[in-house]
């Protein structure tokens, strides 16, 4: 087994341990994983704000930086607060987080669709306002 590092960053990552059995932290390794965390999400939505707010970034591509800055928190918050890891006890939170995205994306997506489909095929509307005179 490893030693504990006083440098871990508040998850379970790399750590060699025997399935099952949770790794004993102290507080202050907690403490500064969290504080860690906090500290990275900070900085990502700091960042967010600056590269909406700023003319150094070309301006179709500041969807495509916020879209990046967004799942980089995304993974912070994975990470740090939620505890994610790829251990075998974490398999069944990874599944119901996969499954969550599954539906959200099907009803975001879907939702889409429906609406392209409509607007695409709903009659235009001064063929409408002809039809109730």
């Amino acid at each position: 087994m490893t030693e504990p590092s006083d440098y871990e960053a508040g998850s379970y990552v790399g750590a060699d341990r025997v399935p099952g059995r949770p790794e004993e932290r102290t507080l202050a390794q907690e403490v500064r994983g969290y504080l860690l965390g906090l500290g990275l999400a900070t900085l990502l939505t700091i960042a967010s704000f600056w590269a909406d707010q700023t003319r150094e970034i070309y301006a179709s591509g500041i969807a495509m930086a916020l879209l990046v800055l967004a799942v980089a928190q995304i993974g912070i918050h994975l990470i740090f607060f939620l505890h994610i890891t790829t251990d075998p006890d974490n398999q069944n939170n990874i599944l119901a987080l996969a499954f969550g995205v599954l539906i959200v994306c099907l009803i975001v997506f879907g939702s889409l669709w429906v609406m392209l489909h409509l607007n695409h095929n709903l009659m235009p509307m001064d063929k409408l306002m002809q039809m109730q005179r």
